[in-house]
Order: C-alpha cells, then sequence, then structure tokens
C-alpha cells in the first residue's frame, strides 16, 4: 500500500512541483494548505485567499484531495509574538526560522500524522536523510540555514523532493506538468503577510518614538524614527545625507539612539568570535575533531571555524577563521560539516 504523504501547498510553484513529483513516484498525496495569516494591513492586503485558491487548482490539476489546516491563532503566537518580541528587546528576529520549528514540522506534521499521514513534505530546497538534513544541490537556493531547528524525529517523517533539482528545473517542471503557479513570482517581504515589507509590518504593533543617530565621534549626524527598525551593518534607509556612507554599528534602547560609522574598519562592525543561545543540534553536537563551517545569514559565505565550545546548555562559543561582518545579534549562526546542517542557534553578543 502506497505511503500517505500530507504537501504544505502553498499556492507557489515550489511546493506545487512537490506535490507533483511525489505523485508521480507513487506515493499517496494530500495537498494541505495552512493558513497562518489572514489580516490584511493598511496599503497591504493579505494574499491568502488568492494563495488559497492557487493551491486547490493545483490540487484538482494533479487529481488528489485538498484540506486546509487553520492555524492562524498558533501562529500569532509562536511566531509573530516571537518576532514582535525580539525586535522589542533590539534584536533582529528571523521568522522563518521559528515558522519551520513550530509551525511545519512540528504542528502541521502532529495535525498530519493524527489525520492519517504516514510522512509530510515541503517544498524546501534541501535533503533529508536517516534523520540528517543535507544541503540542496542548488546552492543558491538550499534552504538548510531556515531548518535548522527541525528536529531529527521530524526529518525522519519528512521529504523534500526539490533537494536534486535547481529552481530553473523546477520552473520547467511545473511548466510541464501544466500547473498553475509555473510563472507566480517569488513571495517577498515577510514570510506571512505578502509584499509588506518589516518596517510597515512592525509600524502596527510597535511604538516608536524620533530619536538620534550619533557617528564614530559622538557627533549627532541624523535623526531615525525608531530605532526598533535598525539592525546591524544596515547601510540604506538612514536618510543621512552627503559625504561617505553610514553603517549601522549599534543601537541603546533604552536611550533610543542608533549608532553609526563612515569607517569600514570600526571594530563594532567585525567579529571573529560567534557567541550563540538556543543552540539546537539536530543529531550530535559538534566537536573540534570535524571540520566545521558556519553561516551567519542566509545565503552568506560558508565561514570556517577553528574552535567550538560549549558554555552551559544552550550556549556555545565559536572561534571564525577570519573575521564575519555585521554579525547580528537575533539572527541564526548554523553550523555545517561537509554538506551536512548540524544545527546551530541564536546569535548573541
Amino acid at each position: 500500500m502506497a505511503k500517505k504523504v500530507y504537501v504544505g501547498l502553498s499556492g507557489g510553484v515550489d511546493s506545487s512541483v512537490t506535490a507533483a513529483l511525489l505523485k508521480g513516484q507513487g506515493y499517496d498525496v494530500t495537498g494541505v494548505y495552512m493558513k497562518n495569516w489572514s489580516q490584511d494591513l493598511p496599503g497591504f492586503p493579505c494574499p491568502w485567499k488568492e494563495d488559497y485558491q492557487d493551491a486547490k487548482r493545483v490540487a484538482v490539476k494533479l487529481d488528489i484531495p485538498f484540506k486546509m489546516y487553520d492555524f492562524e491563532t498558533e501562529y500569532r503566537e509562536k511566531v509573530v509574538q516571537y518576532m514582535l518580541d525580539g525586535y522589542r528587546s533590539g534584536v533582529t528576529p528571523n521568522p522563518d526560522i521559528m515558522c519551520n520549528q513550530e509551525v511545519k514540522f512540528k504542528l502541521f506534521l502532529e495535525t498530519a500524522l493524527e489525520d492519517g499521514a504516514d510522512m509530510i513534505a515541503t517544498g524546501h530546497y534541501a535533503k533529508t536523510e536517516n534523520g540528517r538534513l543535507l544541503m540542496a544541490k542548488d546552492d543558491n537556493k538550499d534552504q538548510t540555514y531556515f531548518l535548522y531547528r527541525v528536529t531529527k524525529e521530524a526529518l525522519e517523517k519528512t521529504l523534500f523532493p526539490l533537494g536534486d533539482y535547481t529552481k530553473l528545473e523546477v520552473r520547467e517542471l511545473a511548466k510541464k506538468y501544466g500547473l498553475i503557479t509555473a510563472t507566480k513570482k517569488e513571495s517577498m517581504g515577510i514570510c506571512f503577510v505578502g509584499k509588506v515589507g518589516i518596517k510597515e509590518f512592525l509600524q502596527q504593533y510597535v511604538e516608536t518614538e524620533y530619536g538620534p543617530i550619533i557617528d564614530q565621534n559622538g557627533v549627532v549626524v541624523g535623526e531615525h524614527d525608531g530605532a526598533i527598525f535598525y539592525t546591524i551593518g544596515q547601510r540604506h534607509g538612514l536618510n543621512v545625507g552627503g559625504g561617505l556612507p553610514f553603517y549601522v554599528v549599534g543601537k541603546d534602547m533604552k536611550k533610543n539612539e542608533v549608532y553609526v560609522t563612515t569607517n569600514l574598519q570600526d571594530k563594532r562592525l567585525w567579529s571573529r568570535t560567534v557567541k550563540l543561545t538556543s543552540a539546537h543540534w539536530i543529531n550530535d553536537e559538534p566537536t573540534d575533531s570535524q571540520q566545521l563551517l558556519v553561516r551567519t545569514r542566509h545565503r552568506a559565505k560558508l565561514l570556517p571555524i577553528t574552535r567550538i565550545k560549549k558554555l552551559d546548555n544552550t550556549t556555545w562559543e565559536a572561534e571564525l577563521k577570519e573575521e564575519v561582518r555585521a554579525l547580528t545579534p537575533g539572527q541564526s549562526a548554523v553550523f555545517y560539516a561537509a554538506n551536512t546542517c548540524l544545527g546551530g542557534g541564536v546569535v548573541t553578543l
């Protein structure tokens, strides 16, 4: 009897092709749209209805059953609140990583298994093998960075059919299967709200005050519209005119001050030590005997590390072979041994 696989159909091309490939491989496939967010924001209508309809059309085209799971309450509590709390505290959180940890590979997985599924599948560019997480064939699209907090147990129940394909090949497959999503554009902006940017989203939930932008000499060079909106290494959107470009090197949430520099060699912009909190390792904890690499943001270069040390149960420290620019508290540092993603943690100062 064919294994029952519930595919998270988002209404995008990647998940559509995932469902088509699995059906072609003989699995008993059911498409599931996860309704995580439906709230419109001023000037930004939420695209969930359009995405839901596209997902449904794909299911009809592939002749597979289709369901919707409403996770909006849990999503607001686990992902949106996490993001808002992070920004309020002065760090730059990653909601995509939390969504994978709490919703897609926990809530969706548990609900699907209770509903009769044997496994789940998503349109992520990654591979899984015996509970291990491996990098995708397409380096540019590899999404293991966002998946590092998924558990070994969840990976054993998950399929990632796109791990062996490039994005171009996926688009071609979508055309071949005659899927309505073949030419649909990538969704930009926040993972759950569509086209809205992070600043526009935060403005709906967080009260902010104007404050000074101060350079490396202690001179006020401009005014910000809320320290919460600024992230380490940021260059654009500072509205500080003339001369050399400024880079954000820090901020003080209590004083409502943002600190910048024109000096690209400013020590506050560069780090050789990465300190992590909330560490999560998919299989075994890493050791110095392994040749380890670290990625400090999605699509950033993989950097070799010379030493990794456990400070306590959830806190680790790694020494890099070379300095990394704009290490950002709240973002994640994710570790690799060859093409295996080991896990990682949240960057802290």
